[in-house]
């Protein structure tokens, strides 16, 4: 694996096990960090699939059009444009007032997340 794809990956990871440790917060859970972190956990992984593929990309928290940049990597990624649609608005939006996630979409959050880390974790380019 290429240094810069390891580091995505190890920033990605960060952001997973941020993600599961405020999702387990008995007191207090702030659902929007558990969002933010999951959208940025995938975010990171579809960056380290560009890097592994040599495709440069933009500055962006845009999941769809990551998505769309990396698609004839992994085709089957494609599953999740209606997933990534979902968490790109956590992204930005959700880390300023006038928006707030509960516990369902943190909880779809998490779903998402896992599902789609277990996949790009899985695939070829990742050994």
């Amino acid at each position: 694996m290429k240094a810069i794809t390891a580091e995505w990956v190890k920033k990605a990871e960060g952001d997973f096990a941020t993600m599961e440790r405020e999702s387990r917060a008995r007191k207090n859970p702030n659902y929007d960090a558990v969002c933010f972190h999951g959208q940025q956990c995938v975010e990171k992984y579809l960056k380290a699939r560009l890097c592994a593929a040599g495709i440069a990309f933009p500055k962006t928290h845009d999941l769809p059009a990551l998505l769309n940049m990396v698609i004839t990597e992994e085709p089957i990624w494609e599953a999740y444009r209606k997933d990534f649609s979902f968490l790109t608005d956590f992204g930005a939006s959700f880390r300023y007032p006038g928006e707030s996630a509960d516990k369902n979409m943190a909880n779809e959050v998490l779903k998402i997340c896992r599902r789609f880390r277990k996949i790009a974790r899985s695939s070829a380019w990742f050994k």
